[in-house]
Formats: C-alpha cells, structure tokens, sequence
C-alpha cells in the first residue's frame, strides 16, 4: 500500500500584469524526499511556494495538497519558513514559540527550545534586537520543531554566515519527519545539494529539468552546481 502523500500541480500558470512568473508546471512533490527547488532570480520559486501554503488563490490551473485544494485543512500540514521576517518587532523569541504551540498541535516547545540553545539564542531576547541571521535561525527553530507533512523552506541559509550553515543543515536534517517531504529552495547550491534526493529546475516560469539528484550526476558526470550553471550559463 502506498501511503506516499503529495503535492501536485497541474498545468499551473501565473502572471503578474505583463509578467509570466509560471507558465504551465506540472511537477509531483512526494513525501520521503528532499526537493531542491533551484533557478535564478525571477524563476517562479517564490509563486510557487506561495501557491503551495495558499497566499495566492489567483492563478490559472490546480495545486493539490494531499489530493486537496489549498486550505486550512492543507495549512496544518505545511511548515513554511519563508525568505524574510514575519513577527511583530515587540515580540520576544519566547512569544513566537507561544504563538505556533497555540496554533499547531504537532509542535514540540521542548525540541524547539533545544534548537534554540543549540543556535546560541535566548528565548527571552527581543526580537528587535536580533540580526538577519539572528531572526532566520529562530524561525527555523520554530518551523523545524513542528512533525509536519510538507516543509518548505525558502533560502534557509540566505542570512547566515557560512560558518553557521553546517550547523543549520544539521538541525534540519535531524529534525524534519523523515516521512515528509522537505522542499528548499535556495541558491547555495554547492552547501547543500549533497542533502538532495530530488532537483526541480525554473527557468522563466518553466521547468525545465525534474530528476532524482543521483542519477543525475551518473548520467552527466557533473554536480547539481556544475548542471544548474551550465543550464542557466552562470
């Protein structure tokens, strides 16, 4: 019995006015791996990612979430880190972890805690007061300490200096439910491409390239970061 669960979409298409941010993707995210999501700027990552955890319900085509539309239902089984700040600058790190054990039943506060001293951050220190870094590893933490279905996580390791990023690839790694599927998109590459199982290339809105990272590498000889810059020439 295949109890795999998935998100799908189908022949999905989003423009913004004259610009064509997904033209047509049909793509199958399956739990039981982890998804590199990867392409330049302007590539489509973000609408995609928004599609997926329901901020944007204007589109052409269908997103499923475990067979569904997008929804509440949907939400509970989604931890979304998105690419920038999203709590109140009053708050303390503290009053965040109140806010997601009041709103997600598989979270786990003591796990949470233990990745926040893991990441040498004080749960009773303001938010205000925090770095980029600083925020990102917090909001990690957070998202990390749920058992969620779906993961996705958007530039994990865009703000954190290099020599945090073993550690932050650690904590994912041994904290996200290995019977989900965990998707990040990013564009350090060549940090993290050694924790895929999956890629997904954009290309202008396009995919152009979905394929197990494995055989992959088999069959061109080259790393995910040596094939994604000979197909967008970087």
């Amino acid at each position: 019995m295949n109890d795999k669960k998935c998100i799908e979409f189908e022949n999905v298409s989003k423009s913004y006015g004259s610009k064509q941010a997904l033209s047509n993707v049909n793509v199958k995210l399956e739990t039981g791996k982890i998804i590199g999501l990867l392409g330049p700027n302007g590539s489509g990552k973000t609408t995609m990612i928004k599609i997926i955890n329901g901020l944007l319900r204007s589109y052409q085509g269908t997103c499923l979430i475990d067979g569904q539309l997008p929804n509440e239902v949907s939400k509970s089984m989604i931890s979304y880190l998105p690419d920038e700040p999203y709590f109140q600058e009053w708050m303390k790190i503290k009053d965040a972890l109140n806010l997601f054990r009041d709103h997600y039943q598989d979270f786990d506060w003591a796990l949470c805690m233990t990745l926040l001293d893991r990441l040498g951050l004080d749960p009773n220190l303001k938010i205000k007061s925090c770095s980029k870094g600083m925020k990102e590893k917090f909001q990690l933490a957070l998202v990390m300490s749920r058992k969620a279905q779906f993961y996705i996580l958007d530039e994990p390791l865009g703000g954190v200096d290099p020599a945090a990023r073993e550690l932050i690839l650690d904590i994912i790694l041994k904290n996200y439910n290995e019977n989900s599927c965990l998707l990040i998109s990013t564009h350090l590459i060549s940090d993290i491409e050694k924790i895929f199982d999956e890629i997904i290339f954009l290309k202008n809105g396009e995919v152009v390239l979905q394929k197990n990272c494995e055989e992959l590498r088999n069959e061109t000889g080259k790393s995910v970061d040596e094939t994604f810059r000979e197909v967008f020439k970087c």
